[in-house]
């Protein structure tokens, strides 16, 4: 699959922060009881923007974000911290997000579930196999391992020179740091769980 890349993984993304801070806003501004007109007066920000942070649907300017935190007498930093920690350490990928199809063509759909913004050392796929299709993949690096399940249909394992076939149930293992390949050898199609493990 991809190739592994080591760079620091963020506590939130970008959209959970977004999102948290929406909430923030609307938490302190009931916590002091004010109207959004007072919070407008308060920070200079109108009314109808205001709302749209409240409600998650606007993406607030760094200046706009100042002089929200400025009118709750909280610094820039004080604020996004405070929404970044009521952020859910729980990510969630729906089965509707078409964002996470990895790659889709005649042989296979590779869906990934495991967060996209997060740079790791371990991917989960679902993998789709057409008739006849097959995954065939270049060597990663040394010491990646791949993990199998087949969840519906049949497909053989080819890790160098070793194959094997597996049908619905069964598990394998093998190295992928070897030219590798996931064929689906039924008349129907296949549908596998892949876990990558790059050491």
């Amino acid at each position: 699959m991809s190739a592994k890349r080591k760079t620091s993984m963020p506590e939130a993304s970008p959209e959970a922060l977004n999102e948290n801070l929406g909430k923030r806003v609307k938490k302190l501004r009931a916590d002091r009881g004010w109207s959004l007109e007072e919070l407008a007066n308060a920070s200079g920000v109108s009314r109808s923007m205001l709302s749209e942070i409240e409600r998650e649907k606007a993406n607030p300017t760094l200046t706009v974000t100042f002089r929200i935190a400025r009118a709750f007498g909280l610094t820039l930093q004080e604020l996004i911290e405070s929404a970044e920690a009521s952020a859910s350490k729980i990510q969630v990928i729906r089965a509707s997000d078409r964002a996470q199809v990895f790659r889709s063509d005649k042989q296979h759909e590779i869906r990934t579930l495991s967060p996209l913004n997060l740079e790791k050392d371990v991917e989960f796929y679902e993998v789709r196999l057409r008739p006849g299709g097959a995954l065939r993949s270049q060597p990663h690096f040394e010491g990646t391992r791949e993990f199998l399940t087949v969840e519906e249909g049949s497909v053989r394992i080819e890790s160098d020179q070793d194959t094997d076939e597996l049908t619905k149930g069964d598990s394998g293992t093998y190295r992928a740091d070897v030219p590798h390949a996931i064929v689906n050898t039924g008349k129907a199609d296949a549908l596998v769980f892949l876990v990558v493990i790059y050491r």
